[in-house]
């Protein structure tokens, strides 16, 4: 079997991209869709304040849960067969959930839409390795694939609230419909099947207990950081935690046993794979825990409703527009750690300007802010995700990137967790110093001193200068502690900056990796990341290679397979 780049993706793939990425943009809206729908949720439904948490939070720990799963799944079964089944389940639910007649119905359809989303995401990232051989095109994939993933999350709110002015709350289930039946119509005429499942890899049988214990531990993982984030340390959620960290060693221990494991750890431990897994963990750590922070600002901070400030969120995304697509083309002239490096440090310059937000800051001066460190992110993960799938043997590529996607949830929850908790805790300290007394038999008066949401809560209550007193210092705190949280986003993008260049060059350097420190010569065909040749048998059971094309895109494509799974 030849190892040359495969030929160029003609009209047909691109269509192919566009209907992929309809899924993709409705999983990632799900995640934020119900922001504004949660009030008419409650006054129709009248959920629990128990109940009303997990119809927010259910369709997110049930696809974080099961990533892994679903990638691995694919691998065996074939991933446009997954895609498939994944649109369905995902289109009935959606229905389902929009007519849902109780708080308890609809908990577990959207536990469902999570399950339906988990076999959606890994295979829409997975397919482009498959719709896509030539290096350069595959890079222009990866990034919209990128861009559209990382956008949805934030149009979410934009969407829910465009259509609560107009219908029902029913209606943010409903748009998905039209996107589910087109992809099952297109679908089976303009994307090519893997060939994993009729290959030996794909007869393999389906490790259920594995899939069981990656279940069991990343769920109460996630669930016990995003209880972290929101109501501080309670010990249920760190228990769950705990025993979601004895899960996952059980889980590591079973994988290192088995002859066909579900995550290959030999190659998560390569640097053209675990490199920007971590790579992408910390960009998403950053992501999300600022965006928390950001949305409150111009919401509680600037009196904006929730609509504009939703629209205003979206501004951002023209930094991202400008920096994807140029760390694209340029880390095809020079070495793409310099270019993940560069937007890592961009991103850490963004976050610098939002230090500098204040109470009375123009709006134009934080959304230049937001522009820079988004664009930065965004740019770096893109090349994080295309080195990451460019590494992984096509017979994996499901599986890649599930861990991949896995990685980034992970990265959010802990964002979301720790620079909300730094933001919280300057805003406690900050209100106790300035607003050391209130008036007597305020009610409420802890709440003020706890969150911005509560300062609002009981200034509504107070007289004019008592009420004014409570709003300047609670927006001054909260503006302080965003600026302090940022102080460590910008720290964390910095060393993420430094990561990529001093582990990752030379992985996606145009032309032959360098030979890490201490390797013979005889050992250089066997690298295919710049990283030490596998224990022996690893490559054997990969295929592995080096391939080195121009631009670099092809460094860690995977010899054996790759023809046979394309022709197929």
């Amino acid at each position: 079997m030849e190892n040359t780049p495969g030929p160029g993706a003609g009209r047909k793939e691109w269509i192919a991209l566009g209907v992929l990425m309809l899924p993709l943009l409705l999983v990632s809206m799900d995640v934020s869709v119900l922001y504004f729908a949660i009030p008419y949720i409650s006054e129709d439904l009248e959920p629990s304040a128990t109940q009303q948490l997990w119809i927010l939070d259910m369709y997110g720990f049930v696809l974080a849960g099961l990533l892994v799963t679903m990638g691995a799944l694919g691998d065996r079964i074939g991933r446009r067969r997954l895609v498939l089944a994944g649109a369905a389940l995902f289109g009935v639910a959606s229905a389902a959930a929009a007519y849902a007649h109780s708080a308890e119905l609809l908990i577990v359809v959207r536990a469902l839409l999570g399950l339906g989303g988990a076999a959606l995401m890994p295979s829409t990232l997975a397919l482009i390795r498959n719709l896509f051989h030539d290096a350069r095109q595959r890079g222009r994939a990866v990034t919209i694939w990128t861009a559209v993933m990382t956008t949805g999350i934030s149009l979410g709110p934009v969407v829910s609230g465009l259509l609560l002015e107009h219908f029902w709350w029913g209606a943010v289930f409903l748009i998905n419909l039209p996107a589910m039946a087109l992809l099952l119509l297109l679908v089976p005429f303009l994307v090519p099947e893997s060939s994993t499942g009729r290959s030996a890899a794909g007869a393999r049988r389906f490790d259920l207990l594995s899939a069981v214990l990656s279940l069991g531990a990343l769920l109460p993982v996630i669930y016990g950081i995003k209880e972290w984030a929101r109501h501080g340390y309670a010990p249920v959620p760190a228990l769950g935690a705990a025993a979601g960290l004895l899960l996952g060693l059980v889980f590591v221990r079973r994988q290192r046993r088995l002859d066909h494991p579900m995550i290959d750890l030999g190659l998560l431990g390569r640097r053209a794979f675990g490199g920007p897994v971590l790579a992408n963990l910390l960009a998403m750590f950053a992501t999300v825990g600022m965006a928390v922070l950001f949305t409150q600002y111009l919401q509680s901070v600037l009196g904006q409703s929730p609509l504009t400030a939703a629209l205003w969120s979206l501004v951002p995304a023209a930094g991202v527009a400008v920096t994807a697509p140029a760390g694209a083309a340029l880390a095809q002239r020079i070495d793409r750690a310099y270019v993940m490096g560069g937007g890592f440090a961009l991103s850490a310059c963004g976050f610098l300007l939002i230090t500098q937000v204040r109470t009375d800051s123009p709006l134009w001066f934080t959304l230049v802010g937001g522009s820079v460190y988004a664009g930065g992110l965004v740019a770096a993960m893109t090349l994080a995700n295309e080195l990451a799938l460019g590494a992984a043997p096509p017979e994996r590529a499901g599986s890649a990137a599930a861990v991949l996607e896995s990685g980034q949830e992970l990265g959010g929850a802990l964002g979301m967790a720790i620079l909300g908790s730094v933001g919280a805790a300057v805003y406690s300290r900050d209100m106790a110093e300035s607003l050391p007394v209130l008036p007597a038999g305020v009610p409420g008066a802890d709440a003020v001193r706890e969150t911005l949401g509560g300062a609002a809560a009981v200034a509504s209550g107070l007289p004019g200068p008592a009420a004014d007193a409570v709003l300047t210092a609670s927006r001054t705190a909260f503006t302080h502690g965003m600026g302090i949280a940022a102080v460590g986003a910008a720290v964390v993008m910095a060393g993420a900056g430094l990561f990529s260049v001093s582990l990752l060059r030379g992985v996606g350097r145009t032309g032959r990796p360098t030979p890490a420190p201490g390797e013979g010569a005889g050992q250089g065909a066997a690298v295919r990341d710049g990283s030490p040749a596998p224990v022996e048998g690893t490559a054997a059971r990969d295929g592995l290679s080096v391939s080195a094309s121009p631009g670099g895109g092809r460094v860690g494509e995977a010899a054996q397979g790759d023809r046979a799974g394309d022709r197929a």
